[in-house]
């Protein structure tokens, strides 16, 4: 099954269970996985905590094997039917605090909070003073702890005291973000405003670029999934507000030539669903959790695949190889960071990007390592 909010007033992700059903039909026209047919079942969370229990529910009625590249910020509602029922969660989003804590769990990345430790490591470096706009909820709370570990670690290097991010809360499904656009500038003063509001970001930014004019040479900045090349593209590309904006990411910019095989699955099995934009990562991280799936199917010497194989599979060291869009995951005990609020991160890796010429490029080859940055974060308060 392949779960997301489809249809809601704040966050969807109708790409993530499209992706989920090209793939289908992609392994299944190649004989299945292992000669296993595979069959996705969707489902939409609505984004509310109910939602998401009716579709965990609904798994384990449904007697799936894995609940695979999904979207739900709702984990306390959702992962308890999940656990009673042992059915492994290969790749969710990483946005629920509950994806990197329970037994069932098997993430891909490492979720909002190495975005957000590498979002304030790549700002730290540039910005001085920090404004971060968040969504005032639960998950949310967590967000300015997690970017000021990343601001520290970049000011660690440099003289003088570290300096918190200003910390603006704003509603998650508001239609005017003025006010908070007012405060989170003038905080920032000459460094960095960064917005982290997922679909609302847009909002927050339409708003911000309304300001009257100021004199002040503030950048913008933000994190895969709340800005993307899709945002930047409709919002004027290089003569747009975007142009020059700091932007934090789990993988690879879109163009890189590693994603050209889900691009030729799309091509041919997608049929031109154009809710599937590869350039999302909600629909990176589907089909990164599909390989996931069925690399360790593969790996697995029985007919028969159940929940309880699959588990145990990923428990004793089926690794996968995403093709570079990810460092190999494995989901070992010893495989996992371990840290505090997070021990079952597997990939803390992130990509720092920026947007030039209207188009989302890498800013440093490579990954950038957030482990030692999210083990200093204290996201307790």
């Amino acid at each position: 099954m392949t779960w997301a909010p489809e249809g809601t007033s704040a966050t969807n992700m109708p790409g993530m269970p499209a992706m989920a059903k090209a793939y289908a039909r992609w392994v299944n026209a190649a004989g299945g996985i292992n000669g296993h047919e595979l069959r996705v079942l969707t489902c939409n969370e609505h984004n509310t905590s109910a939602g998401a229990a009716d579709c965990a529910r609904l798994a384990a009625d449904k007697n799936v094997t894995a609940v695979v590249g999904s979207y739900s910020q709702h984990g306390n509602a959702f992962m308890a039917p999940l656990e009673a029922a042992g059915i492994p969660y290969l790749g969710g989003y990483g946005i629920a605090e509950r994806e990197f804590t329970s037994f069932v769990s098997y993430p891909v990345n490492g979720g909002q909070a190495a975005l957000l430790a590498g979002n304030g490591m790549q700002l730290g470096g540039e910005c001085g003073r920090v404004s971060i706009v968040r969504p005032d909820t639960i998950t949310g709370d967590a967000m300015p702890e997690l970017l000021n570990s990343g601001l520290s670690t970049e000011q660690d290097k440099g003289e003088g005291e570290d300096e918190k991010a200003t910390d603006v809360r704003a509603a998650e499904d508001a239609t005017d973000y003025t006010s908070s656009a007012e405060k989170a500038r003038e905080n920032a003063a000459d460094g960095c405003v960064t917005a982290v509001l997922g679909d609302r970001t847009e909002t927050f930014f339409d708003s911000y670029r309304r300001l009257p004019a100021d004199g002040g040479n503030v950048r913008i900045s933000s994190v895969l999934g709340s800005v993307g090349q899709p945002l930047v593209d409709r919002t004027g590309g290089s003569n747009g507000l975007f142009e020059g904006a700091y932007v934090t990411g789990w993988y690879p910019q879109a163009s890189d030539p590693a994603w050209q095989p889900m691009r030729d699955v799309l091509r041919k099995h997608a049929f031109g669903d154009d809710s599937i934009d590869p350039s999302d990562p909600g629909v990176q991280t589907t089909w990164i959790a599909y390989t996931a799936l069925k690399s360790v199917i593969e790996s697995i010497d029985r007919d028969s695949i159940s929940p309880a194989t699959l588990a145990h599979a990923l428990d004793t060291g089926a690794k996968v190889d995403t093709g570079g869009l990810t460092p190999p995951l494995r989901w070992r005990y010893e495989d996992m960071l371990g840290l505090p609020g997070f021990p079952r991160i597997v990939n803390s890796e992130v990509t720092f990007q920026v947007v030039r010429d209207g188009q989302l490029v890498a800013l440093k080859d490579g990954f950038v390592d957030v482990r030692g940055t999210l083990s200093d974060a204290d996201t307790s308060a």
